[in-house]
């Protein structure tokens, strides 16, 4: 057919359709280049805005001229309770073992057989030898 048909000059060619396509992910990651700049933009602005506003804070604060000595009493008061609340434990402990052994002891039966044997009930070597 010629050239100047309706048919030839509505189709487009080949190049042109396969350039759309090529440009399309190219402006996409562009976009998204550029999006991910604008966050990181506005995360570095809230990060700023953030430090400033928190230095601020902190340089209206003044420190209590006592606050070593305060601190200090204070974690050396919950030390020596620590410590306290330790030795009772342990004595208490030292003391219901003991305690517990003595009862086991005097529970066991008072024939001196059955714990301490002398040779002349029940048998072995005591006999053999004399």
């Amino acid at each position: 057919m010629n050239e100047m048909s309706p048919d030839r000059t509505e189709q487009p060619e080949p190049a042109e359709l396969t350039e759309p396509e090529q440009s399309e992910p190219a402006a996409l990651t562009e976009l998204t280049e550029l999006t991910e700049l604008t966050e990181l933009t506005e995360e570095h602005r809230t990060e700023q805005a953030l430090r400033e506003a928190l230095g601020l804070l902190a340089g209206g604060v003044r420190a209590d001229p006592d606050a070593y000595r305060t601190a200090r009493s204070d974690w050396l008061r919950r030390e020596r309770r620590r410590r306290l609340v330790l030795a009772v434990l342990i004595a208490v402990v030292f003391t219901l073992t003991t305690l517990i052994g003595l009862w086991v002891l005097n529970q066991a039966p008072s024939d001196p057989d059955l714990i301490f044997s002398d040779g002349h009930h029940g048998g072995g070597h005591a006999n053999a030898a004399g």
